[in-house]
């Protein structure tokens, strides 16, 4: 029972990262020239994970089915994100 909730909280983490991170490139990054990079949904997704690697660390010594998978699931989704999120800023903003 308890990894079905664990599961259930990696699959949230990643969702809520992927969700997050297109949103915030779509919108707040589209007129930087870091979002034109191909490999910036990589290097967001591997920031991503090393930073919640820690938080993971300290929240999974209290609650155990919190693991390393769910910062690697969340690093996975912020990748993701970041990527669509580019695609996203290249398309102009009104229709003509």
């Amino acid at each position: 029972m308890l990894s079905l909730l664990g599961l259930g909280i990696e699959g949230a983490a990643g969702i809520l990262g992927h969700t997050r991170a297109r949103s915030f490139v779509g919108r707040r990054l589209r007129f930087t020239s870091l979002v034109e990079k191909p490999s910036f949904g990589l290097a967001a997704g591997a920031a991503a994970t090393a930073v919640a690697i820690p938080v993971v660390l300290v929240v999974g010594s209290v609650l155990p089915i919190v693991t390393i998978t769910t910062a690697v699931v969340f690093g996975a989704g912020v990748g993701t994100g970041a990527a669509l999120g580019a695609k996203d800023a290249q398309k102009p903003l009104l229709e003509d």
